[in-house]
């Protein structure tokens, strides 16, 4: 069967408007709305009409009454009037697969601009929800009529809003990664706003002891505040991520910011070196266009010598994935450590020669247990120096694989790391002071 004969047998039982006639042959040619396809169709088949009902026959006439009452069409209604001819009364009032939702399109478009004006962004996606009854009534009338070259009723609505934005904010519409995606249902008239992270990548330096990685929380109310804590909710004052995060929210007006990091160091060691890769995920972010040389100015500044960070960069959600993985990165420590006795020449070489190139086995920690699981880890020593620095007490430097506990590494944790520099000297040999000089993994 054509087009037009099929279109007529459609309209004949279900009352359509362009957009929902043209949308069942939307694949049919380029360059054209399915307003546009509907439109042509039923000119066409109300030329062919209007030519019938001149031969007199009663065809023509019964065919211009249905594309002026299911068809909507005003031509249709302006030849049945000047031929004289009775238009039926019960004509339909709307569309049986959108109920007349394209009419409001404009109305759609106008509240998106109006949930979009607070907001900095390059690109967007719309999304359509719409009731099930919608959609499985078209799933229903594409199945009765074979339609085989149609398109769904929720792209045409998406597709369409999206054009006219992008037309009006001059934006791009991207459908992999859109920083924010408008949520329109043409039905109950509801836009919503959902606006996608901002990440921002870069490294951090610690350049002080005492001071977590991340927000810890009391652990006696777990962050409801309570005297153990004076009524802070939280163990440390203040953290990495506190002091990072600040100055981010204030820039992008942001709702709430995620910190990811590459590892963590213990709350004493401090982060030198070129820093730990970090990638800071902003929530709702409303400016986007930031200017990150002067953000990261106002992170130092703000962080007053405790905190430093660079190499600041927009990122993406890949880029945290990359970084939570390289939490086994090669990392380089130097480790302060105080032994029993004094400490001789032929002792740091032993040291030096039993922990280089070696595999250790670490059980938990004891110190961490209480939230680890308890398991026995297997760690590799790519190299380890040692400098003596008085009688007792010697510099040493390791370069490691991520997630080697380098204080237990030192003190043996009562024979649940081995080998170790107590074990090795058999005598108890302390960690006093721990730095991370490294962080080897490109950004």
């Amino acid at each position: 069967m054509n087009i037009l004969g099929k279109s007529l047998i459609m309209l004949k039982k279900y009352p359509l408007c362009n957009h929902c006639l043209g949308r069942q042959f939307a694949l049919l040619g380029y360059g054209m709305e399915n307003y546009e396809r509907g439109r042509m169709i039923k000119t066409i088949l109300t030329m062919e009409a209007h030519m019938l009902a001149l031969s007199k026959n009663k065809k023509g006439i019964r065919n211009l009454k249905i594309l002026a009452t299911n068809g909507f069409f005003e031509t249709a209604k302006e030849i049945l009037h000047r031929m004289k001819k009775r238009i039926p009364s019960h004509a339909p009032k709307t569309c049986f697969l959108c109920e007349d939702r394209f009419k409001i399109v404009d109305e759609l478009v106008k509240r998106a601009l109006y949930e979009l004006k607070d907001y900095e962004y390059t690109n967007f996606l719309v999304g359509i929800q719409l009731p099930v009854l919608v959609e499985e009534r078209e799933d229903e009338f594409k199945a009765e009529f074979e339609v085989c070259h149609g398109e769904d009723i929720r792209n045409e609505f998406g597709r369409i809003i999206g054009k006219r934005i992008a037309e009006h904010h001059g934006k791009s519409v991207e459908y992999k990664r859109p920083e924010v995606v408008l949520l329109i249902n043409p039905v109950t008239e509801e836009v919503k706003l959902q606006v996608n992270p901002l990440y921002v990548a870069g490294r951090y330096r610690k350049m002080v002891r005492g001071i977590p990685q991340s927000k810890w929380l009391c652990s006696h109310c777990r962050g409801k505040g309570c005297k153990n804590c004076s009524w802070t909710g939280k163990m440390y004052s203040e953290s990495v991520e506190e002091i990072i995060e600040k100055p981010f929210l204030d820039f992008t007006n942001g709702v709430k910011a995620s910190f990811h990091a590459s590892g963590r160091e213990d709350i004493d060691a401090r982060m030198l070196g070129n820093g730990r890769p970090f990638v800071i995920e902003i929530k709702k972010s409303m400016k986007r266009f930031l200017d990150l040389e002067k953000l990261e100015k106002a992170v130092n500044a703000y962080a007053e010598g405790k905190v430093e960070v660079s190499n600041l960069r927009f990122a993406s959600k890949d880029v945290v994935r990359k970084v939570k993985k390289a939490e086994s990165a090669q990392k380089e420590y130097r480790v302060i450590i105080e032994f029993e006795t004094k400490v001789t020449a032929k002792n740091l070489h032993l040291i030096e020669e039993k922990l280089t190139k070696v595999l250790i086995k670490q059980r938990t920690p004891m110190r961490v247990l209480h939230r680890r699981a308890d398991l026995t880890r297997e760690k590799y020593i790519y190299e380890v120096k040692i400098k003596k620095l008085s009688p007792k007490k010697a510099e040493m430097k390791i370069r490691c694989e991520g997630g080697l506990y380098v204080k237990e590494l030192v003190n043996g944790d009562e024979g649940r790391t081995k080998p170790s520099v107590s074990e090795i000297l058999k005598g108890k040999v302390a960690p006093i002071e721990l730095d991370v000089l490294n962080v080897i993994m490109k950004d």
